[in-house]
């Protein structure tokens, strides 16, 4: 494995090493107005807005708005054109000299939102999560509903809502139904993080042409970590029979960093779906299920290791879903996994299943427990895949703080027109 310039001082085992190279959106602490597209490599990053202005005039373009928009929709080729001319600035010494001006101390950013979220759709991907739910909500049924092993379940969100890690996610409000049944709007009392893998779509596709498994890694750049935050109490009043809305549309967090599929290479491994009967449309010929350790801290302490290698679907099977009917791609299109969950109690990426829907509360560090989320609570995912040679791919974290709901005159407990 070729690694990181010894002038560079970055370790072998760092998570952000020369096999990961994740891109992201940043500003410098002294020109907070000004927006650069930087490259994380080990504590430093590489300002990779000014380096193609230096070194590959031709392609500076793609980077001087100071996010991945551009990038992103130049397509595969370019993708692995710009990959290919970081890894050799950052490897030769003889490039020292006209990159080493160009980093910056991670710790002297402030990180952005990397991309324009074009659309947003999470899907309900991992069968160990929809079994416990289903065991939850529905104790003398079929944990799965019938459909579940046919196709990758999905929901449209918002796109405006999705936000940077570090963003503060305030309590939302709804409407909800008590245990006696009596309606409520006011803030919700069972808020919920949900651990996820986000993929981030590059190229576009054209209305009514679908597009195959197969062609997965032409329209994925890479993917990012996601907290699609819950509110579960509003989301049980309103989800029959449209599924969720407000319950989950106030919120998303994404990781700063979107690592490339080219650096998860080493990750790739078999997903449990290959093993059942499915239409041609979702049959993929590739192996893309993928082989990531995801790690959830909530106020400092470790409550779940979920292990996205349980998950049924692969991203590959999912987008084949998501565009079967003909619908199109856009650039910056976001789709998440859906909560990712293992068999074990302590791998499961949701507080309804890690306290079993309010029944069994966790321990924190500071002797309280949960239930659900708290104001002040301040949730963090952070995951590591196999790289090359025995390293560790990192693909950095995503953490947002509960800020109150907002006072007002509508929360005016049980009254309603």
């Amino acid at each position: 494995m070729t690694q990181a310039a010894d002038w560079l001082e970055v370790w072998p085992d760092h998570p952000f090493g020369l096999g990961a190279l994740p891109y992201g959106s940043y500003t410098a602490a002294h020109h907070a107005e000004v927006y650069r597209v930087g490259v994380a490599i080990g504590d430093q990053v590489l300002d990779l807005t000014a380096a193609t202005e230096r070194l590959i005039p031709a392609r500076a373009h793609l980077f001087a708005a100071g996010n991945l928009d551009d990038f992103l929709a130049a397509g595969h080729s370019c993708w692995a054109q710009i990959r290919a001319e970081v890894t050799k600035w950052l490897s030769a010494d003889e490039y020292r000299v006209a990159v080493e001006d160009l980093l910056v101390p991670a710790a002297a950013t402030q990180m952005r939102l990397p991309f324009t979220i074009a659309d947003y759709v999470d899907f309900y991907a991992c069968e160990h999560h929809a079994s416990n739910i289903g065991k939850i909500f529905r104790p003398d049924a079929e944990p799965l509903t019938p459909n579940w092993k046919h196709l990758p379940i999905a929901y449209h969100g918002r796109a405006g809502t999705v936000v940077a890690s570090g963003a503060g996610i305030r309590r939302p409000c709804g409407q909800s139904k008590s245990a006696d049944g009596q309606l409520s709007f006011g803030p919700s009392a069972r808020l919920d993080f949900e651990a996820e893998l986000g993929f981030v779509v590059g190229a576009h596709s054209y209305l009514g042409d679908p597009v195959p498994a197969s062609r997965f890694a032409n329209y994925v750049f890479g993917v990012c970590l996601v907290n699609d935050w819950s509110a579960r109490d509003i989301q049980a009043w309103e989800y029959v029979p449209l599924g969720p809305f407000l319950g989950k549309s106030f919120a998303t967090t994404v990781s700063p960093w979107v690592v490339p599929l080219a650096a998860l290479e080493h990750a790739r491994i078999r997903p449990p779906s290959r093993d059942t009967e499915l239409f041609d449309y979702l049959t993929e010929a590739e192996d893309w299920g993928l082989d990531i350790d995801m790690e959830v801290r909530l106020n400092g302490k470790v409550i779940s290791r979920p292990p996205y290698s349980a998950m049924h679907w692969s991203p590959a099977q999912m987008l084949a879903h998501m565009t079967g009917n003909g619908a199109c791609l856009r650039s910056g299109d976001l789709y998440a996994s859906g909560t990712i969950s293992g068999p074990e109690p302590g791998q499961r990426g949701s507080l309804i299943e890690l306290a079993w829907n309010g029944t069994a509360p966790i321990q924190l560090l500071d002797g309280s427990s949960r239930s659900w989320l708290h104001d002040g609570d301040e949730l963090t995912i952070s995951a590591s895949a196999p790289g090359p040679d025995g390293a560790r791919v990192g693909l950095g974290s995503v953490t947002g703080c509960i800020l109150p709901a907002i006072p007002s005159e509508f929360h005016s407990g049980t009254n309603r027109p």
